[in-house]
């Protein structure tokens, strides 16, 4: 019996992956930078962080939509149900964070009274009214995802290497498209 999962994840799902990684790193980083400064540099990484933020948006979007088109390779036979498990629910969280954490920054902007401005004359219209609570709240709870989201990506990335590494059994070939037979 084979441990190797036959298929690859579909080309749109792999391009999306390896896209949405780099961003969300960008993303990441830019936004550690972001709290870490009070220079004049804190105006331009947040001139980033809001397009970035927006594009992960929509193509997390998409990407479900492709997630739900285009069925996954399945996991290993051999793979223990707590494995199974963490794989599924650790995905469950990614996407969750991949559309919550945007809405959740456009959310914090519009309450705070700020415009998101994706670029010259594109700005995004406001999703809550302004307040100051509310903001303050939002800005708590986006740092605090912010950490999570660090967390299950690490966690992530563990799993993948465990994969590729370790078992061999082709979980991460299927994902970079470097499947064995």
């Amino acid at each position: 019996m084979s441990r190797r999962p036959t298929a690859l994840f579909a080309l749109p799902a792999r391009i999306l992956h390896w896209t949405m990684a780099a961003l969300i790193l960008a993303m990441l980083l830019i936004g550690i930078g972001m709290v870490s400064t009070t220079t004049a540099r804190y105006p331009e990484l947040l001139a980033w962080h809001r397009p970035i933020g927006i594009a992960i948006l929509l193509l997390a979007l998409v990407r479900l939509v492709v997630r739900i088109t285009h069925r996954p390779p399945p996991l290993p036979a051999d793979l223990p149900a707590i494995q199974v498990l963490a794989a599924k629910g650790s995905h469950y969280l990614l996407y969750a964070l991949m559309i919550g954490m945007p809405l959740m920054g456009w959310a914090m902007q519009s309450a705070a009274g700020y415009p998101v401005t994706l670029w010259k004359g594109f700005v995004l219209v406001p999703i809550l009214p302004p307040n100051g609570i509310v903001y303050g709240w939002l800005r708590l709870l986006h740092g605090v995802m912010a950490f999570g989201f660090f967390g299950i990506i690490l966690a992530h990335l563990g799993a993948a290497l465990f994969h590729g590494l370790i078992r061999r059994d082709g979980v991460m070939g299927s994902m970079t498209g470097v499947a064995k037979d």
